[in-house]
């Protein structure tokens, strides 16, 4: 008997009139905009303009929808084109059904179209936006428990989830909440991968592998945990085989990376140094700043101390010049009444 366990919502949708509110589609329209707002400050911090990661975005986040339902659809095609299944359904992607590998195949394509665009080194971008694409995660699959979905085995611990539906095969009970493990672990991701930027400071990309390689690791062993349908190869899940081939790949990418292009972009986005935009001034560069103007005071009180002495003498020349003219008037005079006398 279960003395505690996770209740599942009673139903994945509410109408506000003839208008429905998914659960999932809530879930997935929240973690973007956590996703752009952390990866605007990061974006900013690195020295890029403010609204960059959010125009970039605008390429990215349907491109990943895109992929995400492709790859579902594609691996999990008897969902939707089996003997008695509606082909139409593969389009309903409200209902649930995204992999995370289209996703961030098919995301990555569209951000290097927008990245492309504005002249934004794409390792770049990756690196700024990586945590806040694992929280997005975090936040996203929470809609599999509004859908009542990716569960694993049955257990009785105090955090199982309660399943209620007996919809598409689903056996009512209580399962691993593989959901919120994965929930939690992509938290752990974010945090990993912020905290090894600022102790590395990492760039060129591998921020982002880090993220990759973390998150593949941890959806290996939640996955072995799941308990719905999945193709299988030599005894593991499709996800499975995924979830190693992509960790290695980041994992010889940040290998590769570290020694062909050690340290990190100076520039990130060249348009923001020409708009002010660039990174803060230095202290160094601030005092050497203070000392210039301090210079430039300095010449100007010294120009205008001598404007004033060069009036000053030009007056005493002049004083001069008078008293010699009355002189010589003086002198006039008294010959030409010496004349008079005479």
């Amino acid at each position: 008997m279960e003395l505690a366990f996770i209740p599942s919502p009673s139903r994945g949708v509410l109408h506000l009139g003839p208008i429905p509110l998914r659960g999932y589609a809530f879930c997935i329209i929240i973690g973007v905009f956590v996703a752009v707002w952390l990866g605007n400050k990061r974006w900013i911090a690195r020295g890029g303009r403010p609204g960059t990661v959010a125009d970039i975005a605008v390429w990215a986040v349907p491109f990943g929808l895109i992929g995400g339902r492709l790859y579902h659809v594609i691996t999990d095609y008897q969902l939707y084109f089996s003997e008695g299944r509606d082909w139409v359904d593969a389009f309903k992607i409200w209902e649930g059904g995204l992999g995370i590998w289209g996703a961030i195949a098919f995301g990555a394509l569209g951000a290097w179209i927008g990245a492309r665009r504005r002249g934004i080194p794409m390792p770049a971008y990756a690196d700024a936006v990586a945590p806040g694409i694992a929280l997005a995660q975090a936040i996203g699959r929470w809609g599999n428990w509004f859908n009542q979905e990716l569960y694993g085995k049955a257990t009785d611990l105090p955090w199982a989830v309660e399943i209620t539906s007996s919809a598409d095969g689903r056996m009512p009970g209580t399962y691993h909440p593989t959901f919120l493990y994965e929930s939690l672990w992509c938290v752990g991701v974010a945090l990993l991968v912020i905290w090894a930027d600022r102790r590395f400071t990492l760039g060129h990309g591998r921020a982002f592998a880090l993220y990759v390689a973390a998150y593949c690791a941890g959806r290996f062993w939640i996955e072995y945990m799941r308990v719905d349908d999945a193709h299988h190869i030599l005894g593991l899940r499709l996800n499975n085989w995924t979830a190693l081939f992509v960790f290695v790949l980041a994992v010889v990418y940040i290998v590769l990376s570290a020694r062909m292009r050690p340290g990190r972009e100076d520039v990130v986005e060249p348009d923001a140094e020409a708009d002010g935009g660039g990174a803060a001034e230095t202290p160094e560069e601030a005092a050497g700043s203070e000392d210039a103007g301090a210079g430039s005071g300095s010449s100007t009180g010294d120009g205008t101390e001598k404007d004033e002495q060069h009036l000053k003498d030009e007056q005493d020349v002049k004083d001069e010049q008078d008293v010699k003219i009355a002189k010589d008037v003086k002198v006039a005079k008294g010959g030409a009444d010496s004349a008079e006398k005479g």
